[in-house]
């Protein structure tokens, strides 16, 4: 299991947002660590979710971390916004259809004064983000393809959970292992086990009677 604090970041996207500030609300209230906001352009991804404007307005909602992951192309050239809107962390994606040079998107970030992090969708091999590793806060590992909610958990990808965390160890770095897509007590657990510390989850906390009780669900996994 991980070393790592387990930290649950719901993910707006399964939100109502006729009632996103209650749906904010009553999140934070359940004891949600982060808030996460995927970013989709309709050219990297093939849906359209939202820009910095509700970034900027969930800011206002909550003091909580705000995760963002920016599956766009040209993350380099949108970061700045995301972050002046309020973004804690920003991950950008490895594979070369995001049209960006990744070392110097991140170091950017970083410079920037906000966390940065690195994703990969299931296809791209864990190969592709290993350089950047030292230089890294998050590694974000897709268990679904990206671009759409309510997918099936790909259990093959635990390998590479597995890879970020034996790397994270044999470089002494100190980086989040984050798993999204799928994720529900039973997927939470062998993620868990495998190396992951931060656990996006939208349709499992959002579609739930009781978000508390859903959060916790996911975090009982990481006890003793």
């Amino acid at each position: 299991m991980s070393a790592h604090k387990i930290l649950v970041a719901p993910s707006i996207l399964a939100a109502d947002f006729a009632h996103l500030a209650d749906d904010v609300a009553r999140v934070v209230a359940a004891g949600a660590d982060w808030l996460h906001l995927d970013i989709m352009d309709g050219q990297f991804v093939d849906n359209i979710s939202f820009g910095p404007a509700v970034v900027e307005t969930v800011r206002g909602l909550t003091s909580l971390p705000l995760d963002v992951h920016l599956m766009i192309e040209r993350p380099d050239h949108y970061a700045p916004r995301f972050i002046s809107a309020g973004a804690n962390s920003i991950t950008v994606h490895v594979e070369t259809e995001a049209k960006h040079n990744v070392a110097q998107t991140l170091s950017a970030i970083r410079d920037a004064g906000c966390r940065c992090g690195l994703t990969l969708n299931p296809a791209t091999p864990f190969e592709a983000v290993e350089p950047h590793l030292p230089h890294v806060d998050l590694v974000l590992i897709m268990t679904v393809h990206p671009g759409f909610g309510g997918q099936s958990f790909r259990a093959g990808m635990m390998e590479k959970v597995r890879r970020a965390r034996d790397l994270r160890d044999s470089l002494g770095a100190d980086y989040d292992i984050e798993v999204d897509g799928g994720i529900k007590p039973e997927t939470a657990r062998l993620a868990i086990e495998n190396g992951a510390n931060a656990l996006v989850a939208g349709t499992s906390i959002f579609k739930a009677a009781d978000y508390k009780a859903a959060i916790r669900a996911l975090r009982e996994p990481s006890r003793e």
